[in-house]
């Protein structure tokens, strides 16, 4: 990841973390529960964007001996701690939300629209300095989930606030609180389901399996495919292992063969870190998915 990456997230963790004090006085001052619960989102972003940040430093440092794969997978658990932090944050402001539906306290709309316009032109220039990159990496992804979270809980928050200027409906504050809570929840569990996948190395969704043995087995020279594995380590990079069976030949034509089925899996899968171990035929063939258990127990 580029450092031009790092500095637009310090930039974002700067320009959130001044706007939080901002909101959280006018917040507590208009006794908005709306502009509260975004207070709170706010914060949680700060988090967000300083774990993000320091797991793209993290991600930079070279792999080692004690850490093969280097800090990659960083970002993952930042991913995951921040889709945590998201759901429980959703889960407290149902709760005060529903308070306040019992008793609605009367809110200060003009201050609620007035910090609330303020708070959809930072939340957009924070949101538009992370989201390159953010395609390929759910670190990135899950800052740029955040901060778009917020614009969009924002301008709900605006739009109660001017209805309230008009109607005197208190009620309306808490109910924009529900419908914020609803989408930090949704967006949260899209999150923490991708990074539980990559822990528990799935194969990744957009990965057609049948497919890809299909073109492993057009391969000139290959015969089989067993022991396959496909995992990500991070969202945007993917690896594979895979026993290829082919006849008894040479090294130099099984090295052939190797560069045509990496060649395959890179350009069409985009997997550009696979290990191929070549067996000729008369080896006894495992099964396609093997058991890595049962494989440890046998040998």
């Amino acid at each position: 990841m580029s450092s031009s990456t790092i500095r637009r997230l310090a930039i974002s963790i700067g320009l959130t973390a001044a706007f939080v004090v901002v909101e959280v006085a006018a917040g507590l001052f208009a006794n908005s529960l709306a502009l509260l619960t975004d207070a709170v989102h706010n914060v949680t972003d700060v988090l967000a964007l300083a774990l993000t940040w320091w797991a793209l430093r993290a991600a930079m440092r070279p792999a080692y001996s004690g850490k093969t794969y280097g800090y990659h997978r960083a970002g993952i658990l930042v991913a995951l701690v921040n889709a945590t932090v998201l759901a429980i944050i959703a889960l407290a402001i149902f709760y005060d939300a529903y308070r306040r539906l019992l008793a609605p306290p009367e809110v200060k709309a003009n201050v609620l629209i007035g910090v609330g316009v303020v708070a959809i032109i930072v939340n957009l220039v924070t949101a538009r300095l992370v989201k390159r990159g953010s395609e390929h990496d759910l670190n990135l992804r899950s800052a740029y989930v955040h901060l778009l979270s917020d614009v969009l809980s924002t301008i709900g928050a605006v739009a109660a606030g001017i209805v309230i200027l008009l109607t005197g409906l208190n009620w309306l504050d808490p109910l924009v609180g529900i419908l914020i809570g609803l989408l930090i929840l949704w967006n949260a569990w899209g999150i923490l389901h991708e990074a539980i996948n990559i822990l528990m190395e799935a194969t990744p969704r957009d990965v057609d399996v049948d497919a890809m043995l299909s073109d492993i087995l057009n391969v000139e020279g290959v015969c089989g495919v067993h022991d396959l594995h496909i995992w990500s380590i991070t969202r945007g990079l993917r690896t594979l292992s895979a026993h290829i069976l082919t006849n008894d030949i040479p090294i130099s034509e099984g090295t052939k063969i190797q560069a045509a089925v990496s060649e395959t899996l890179y350009h069409k899968y985009g997997i550009a870190h696979a290990t191929l171990q070549l067996e000729c035929e008369g080896c006894i063939p495992a099964n396609l998915y093997c058991d890595i258990t049962e494989n440890s127990h046998t040998h």
